[in-house]
C-alpha cells in the first residue's frame, strides 16, 4: 500500500508548515481532517481541496460538501474520492480553502511516496510541523485562558501616570517605597 506524504504550507508564510502522512487509499476527508488537526483549528466550517498545477492554479473541485454556487463541473465529494485517485504527478499538488468566511488558504504539495507502512503510525498522520500556525480565531486562541490571568494579576491601571513617583522635594522615589521626615527610605 502506498504511503503519501504531502507538505502542506500556509499560503501567507511558506516557512509554516505541516507534514501530512496518509495511504492512498484514504478519502480527502480524512486529509482535511489531518489537516485541520494539524493547524489546531475547529471543523465547524465549510472547506474545498482544488486540484492545482506547477503553478497554483486552482482545477477540478474536491468538496465537503456540494455548496450553493456555481460550479463548472459539479464537484467530487471529500467522503466519496479516494486521494489516490487525484494523484496525476508525482509532485501532486492541491490548494485546500477553509471557511470562506476567512479563507484560510494552504498549499498542499505531495513531496513523497513511500511503499512501507509504518506499523506505529496510525494514518492520517502529522509527521512534522514547522512555525506557528495561524490562530483561527485570533490572538486569543492562540494565547488561551492564561492571558486573561495574566492581564487579571497584573493590573497595570493602578499605576497611576508615568513610571515613577516623585517626593516633595521633586527627588524620584520608587514605587513602595516612602520617605520619612528626614530623607531616609522606608520599605
Amino acid at each position: 500500500m502506498a504511503i503519501l506524504k504531502f507538505r502542506v504550507y500556509f499560503e501567507e508564510d511558506e516557512s509554516v508548515y505541516r507534514d501530512v502522512v496518509i495511504r492512498h487509499t484514504q478519502h480527502f476527508r480524512d486529509l482535511h481532517d489531518a489537516i485541520l488537526k494539524g493547524f489546531e483549528f475547529d471543523n465547524k466550517h465549510k472547506a474545498t481541496f482544488y486540484r492545482s498545477n506547477d503553478h497554483w492554479l486552482r482545477g477540478r473541485e474536491i468538496s465537503l460538501e456540494q455548496y450553493d454556487k456555481e460550479y463548472k463541473a459539479p464537484p467530487l465529494l471529500m467522503a466519496e474520492t479516494t486521494i489516490g485517485s487525484e494523484i496525476r504527478d508525482p509532485n501532486q499538488r492541491f490548494i485546500y480553502q477553509y471557511d470562506f468566511n476567512k479563507n484560510w488558504t494552504f498549499l498542499v504539495e505531495l513531496i513523497n511516496v513511500s511503499k512501507e507502512e509504518n506499523p506505529k503510525v496510525i494514518y492520517p498522520s502529522v509527521s512534522r510541523s514547522e512555525g506557528i500556525g495561524p490562530s483561527q480565531y485570533g490572538t486569543k486562541g492562540l494565547l488561551g485562558e492564561k492571558f486573561a490571568d495574566v492581564e487579571e494579576k497584573y493590573d497595570l491601571t493602578q499605576a497611576g501616570e508615568g513610571f515613577g513617583v516623585k517626593d516633595d522635594e521633586g527627588e524620584d522615589v520608587s514605587l513602595g517605597e516612602e520617605t520619612t521626615e528626614g530623607g531616609e527610605e522606608e520599605v
